[in-house]
């Protein structure tokens, strides 16, 4: 039984965003059909090709030729979902555009991934990765992963997968309602909106600094010295073991933390009255000296000895800086069943991640290897030619206002990775119910000014204090539970369990229930009792790594300075400028969507599981691919400029400007543009794609030299007027661009709200927009705020709420 079984989707997307969504939906039983043009498939060079494309079919048509065009729309009409990201209005000019192709197809689900949307001052500009992360923050918010106060270049996808999981989102939002009411709708992500979803706090911090301007400043993470601002730097350290080994930490709660310094051996501080508000410290001198005794006492211990500590104090825990290509080797990888093995006609046996949600009813399975060019245009079209049209199947309930309207998620999880994942689809209309504990969402604490670092998680929730720990707390939520379609649990292993709140306890209580796991690790295994936290997972999925580059230092040697500096750039690199909280955010919304999908499809309510390194995983996809004589990813340089001389950071007469020219016409057009300057269309090095990779260093020196002569706002005018991918880079961070930037406010990607006690602010809009139902911004909410009226709403008097009260069983705000 397959969750998507009967499915037919139409695939004219290119790029990793395309990819990932095509991929998913081919996994749990559509039918996927490929459209390959003569230009071919950007992806199918790269050895992340045979995992991106596995159970697809791929039929060859030109869309330069009206008679190929034809095809495209004949293939529409008995479809059930198309997947586009062209740029704004070119599928319109093709004539196979939403209002065309709905009005002989009004079930069809038509997706658009934009690069920045369909309306707004951008829309000219190509939807390249590169250009997205260099026009909206994500390059200048990266620049000390390169150690310098200029732009870097980001290597992981985060624009790419951000979108496809948000068009994922829609998808099945919209498959949802197309179930009961048989209509279709348009479905619009873009690459802008997913780069928005990895920032827990920093936005709204912002909004705090500019309203109190006088009594809150909001200081840079590390000073013009390079010594950390914040005690979260402390918390999050990144050392070097007495062996070489680099490691990343995450105690970021006071429990943990204690637990920490006393396996550093530096609990003595809490006794001494001029370290005992460790880690909290004002003074510039102090945070360094305590950051340097911190390192020293990490340094002491080698990497087995750090395992050995690990099994003592079951609260601390690190993730060693781990390669991607070592990630399909990670020991919860492979207890999980992550990792699997797929046989592809072309290079053998191959080892990849398996289905990125784990499902006990309706399981995903690879149905076959990546197709060759054209492998099923015969059969594709021969079919088409016998008139094998979909007949429409209108529903008989009418649509609702929003797509998950009437649905409800119940909620136990802290933190950002899972809970933001339910705030997603409390956008699109679920009724999220969040189990706090009595001592509140960390997040609520976790900045200077009050629940400042959970707004974002919040948002559109309901919040319900109950202690889980008393038989009384238990009966509210199980009475919840039978209210719910869905859960969400994403503590450590174990702990659903002990509270009595795991699935198959509730599933007594709602058999109808749809339970998702979405831990750090795993349910189990060797992992599964670990804490996990954004920067342990980036450093343990090989993402701190890559970002960071060939630069970091290794070795046993290294002075304290070194290794400060390079822990600096690591823990940078693990989590910025996106971070594995964001990755499995998304994956936690996809995953409730296709369990909540599969069950109206096939009446399967059941168990399922993801996690923060799988779903990490599978943004660093590219990588998580082995067989024999796989050739290596593309890596940046070590100045992290970018990955070659067309896809690339250049420093201007003013400014910076990122180019990426990846296609043959894209670089005929840039020799065209640069023949003022330099002959790039007469010198022989550069006569080919592949004498230009055996000279790139070259190209990349002479482009140097070129746009030196101009600034940013100049190169980034005349290119985009030549039809060549080049923006100006911008200064600041993600957050920054995101409140500031045109196309947020002018593609209609931010939206205004009332929140209870901050009042009127601004906030992202829903990551996805759906024509007929879309979904609608709402406020976080306050601590306690929902627990009388759920409690109300489930039968329990007020006299009983308030004895609950008093016997500290609930707490709740009057």
């Amino acid at each position: 039984m397959d969750a998507l079984g009967g499915l037919r989707v139409i695939d004219l997307s290119q790029g990793i965003g395309g990819a990932l969504v095509t991929q998913l939906l081919a996994d749990y039983g559509a039918e996927v059909v490929r459209i390959e043009s003569p230009a071919g498939d950007l992806l199918r060079n790269q050895p992340g090709y045979y995992f991106w494309r596995r159970g697809l079919k791929s039929v060859d048509l030109d869309l330069s030729q009206e008679r190929d065009r034809e095809a495209v729309r004949a293939l529409a009409s008995e479809a059930d979902i198309l997947l586009e990201t062209f740029r704004p209005g070119v599928a319109e000019r093709l004539g196979i555009g939403y209002d065309g192709l709905a009005e002989a197809n009004p079930g069809l689900l038509y997706t658009s991934i934009t690069g920045f949307g369909r309306t707004g001052p951008y829309t000219k500009l190509k939807g390249y990765e590169g250009l997205v992360m260099a026009k909206m923050g994500g390059m200048g918010h990266s620049g000390g992963l390169a150690g310098r106060s200029a732009p870097a270049f980001p290597t992981a996808p985060f624009a790419s997968f951000g979108a496809a999981h948000t068009a994922l989102q829609g998808i099945l939002a919209a498959l949802y309602v197309r179930e009961r009411t048989g209509r279709g709708q348009r479905i619009d992500a873009s690459l802008v909106q997913g780069l928005t979803a990895y920032d827990p706090w920093e936005w709204f911090l912002r909004l705090v600094a500019d309203r109190y301007s006088d009594a809150f400043k909001s200081a840079p993470p590390i000073s013009k010295s390079g010594v950390p601002n914040q005690s979260f730097a402390f918390r999050l350290l990144v050392c070097l073991t007495r062996d070489g080994q680099w490691l990343q930490f995450s105690q970021t709660s006071p429990h943990l933390f204690r637990d920490f310094m006393q396996a550093l051996g530096l609990d003595w501080m809490w006794e001494d009255p001029e370290w005992s508000s460790a880690p909290e410290f004002e003074s510039e001198q102090k945070r360094e000296r305590f950051w340097e005794q911190m390192l020293e006492a990490a340094h002491r211990k080698t990497l087995t000895e750090w395992q050995a500590c690990f099994e003592e104090y079951p609260n601390v825990w690190a993730e060693v800086y781990r390669t991607t290509r070592e990630l399909l080797d990670h020991p919860q990888m492979r207890h999980n069943g992550h990792v699997i093995e797929v046989e592809d006609p072309r290079v053998g046996t191959t080892t990849q991640l398996a289905p990125m949600v784990r499902m006990s009813g309706t399981p995903g399975r690879v149905r076959a290897p990546a197709p060759e060019p054209g492998q099923h245009t015969a059969e594709v079209l021969a079919a088409l030619d016998a008139g094998r049209l979909r007949p429409s199947s209108p529903g008989d309930q009418p649509l609702p206002r929003q797509p998950l309207e009437g649905i409800t998620i119940l909620e136990f999880g802290l933190y950002y990775a899972a809970p933001y994942g339910t705030a997603i689809l409390a956008d699109l209309g679920a009724r999220v119910i969040k189990i706090e504990p009595k001592t509140g969402e960390p997040m609520r604490h976790i900045m200077p000014f009050p629940d400042a670092g959970a707004v974002k998680s919040l948002q559109g929730k309901e919040s319900v204090v109950v202690d889980l720990t008393r038989p009384e707390g238990r009966e509210i939520v199980d009475k919840i539970a039978a209210k719910s379609d869905l859960v969400m649990m994403s503590y450590r292993a174990g702990v659903a369990e002990k509270h009595g709140v795991d699935y198959a306890t509730l599933r007594k209580v709602n058999p109808n229930l749809i339970y998702l796991n979405a831990p750090g690790y795993g349910v189990d295994g060797p992992c599964g009792r670990k804490p996990a936290f954004a920067p342990t997972i980036g450093a343990g999925s090989g993402m701190g790594a890559l970002q960071a580059g060939s630069a970091i230092p290794h070795g046993v040697d290294l002075s304290i300075d070194e290794i400060k500096k390079a822990s600096l750039r690591l823990g940078l690199a693990a989590q910025s400028p996106g971070n594995a909280d964001g990755f499995a955010a998304l994956g936690v919304g996809t995953a409730l969507l296709l369990g909540l999908v599969a069950r109206e499809r096939t009446g399967a309510a059941q168990e399922m599981l993801t996690s923060m390194l799988c779903t990490t995983a599978y943004a660093l996809s590219e990588d998580c691919i082995e067989f024999e004589g796989r050739a290596p990813r593309p890596m940046p340089d070590p100045e992290l400029y970018g990955l070659s001389a067309l896809w690339r950071l250049y420093e201007t007469k003013q400014g910076w400007i990122f180019l990426a020219t990846p296609r043959e016409r894209e670089w005929q057009a840039l020799c065209q543009a640069l023949e003022p300057f330099a002959g790039l269309a007469s010198d022989p090095r550069f006569a080919s794609a592949e004498s230009r990779r055996e000279n790139d260093e070259a190209l990349a020196g002479m482009l140097a030299d070129v746009f030196r002569n101009r600034t940013a706002v100049e190169w980034e005018a005349d290119l985009v007027a030549a039809e060549i991918g080049c923006v100006e880079v911008a200064e600041g961070s993600i957050p920054r661009a995101t409140l500031e930037d045109a196309v947020t406010r002018e593609a209609g990607f931010l939206a205004e709200v009332e929140h209870p006690s901050f009042g009127r602010h601004r906030r992202l809009a829903p990551l996805v927009a759906l024509s007929l139902t879309p979904g609608e911004a709402k406020p976080a909410c306050l601590f306690g705020e929902h627990t009388e009226s759920v409690m109300l709403e489930l039968g329990y008097s007020e006299a009983a709420i308030d004895e609950l009260e008093a016997d500290a069983v609930v707490v709740r705000v009057k």
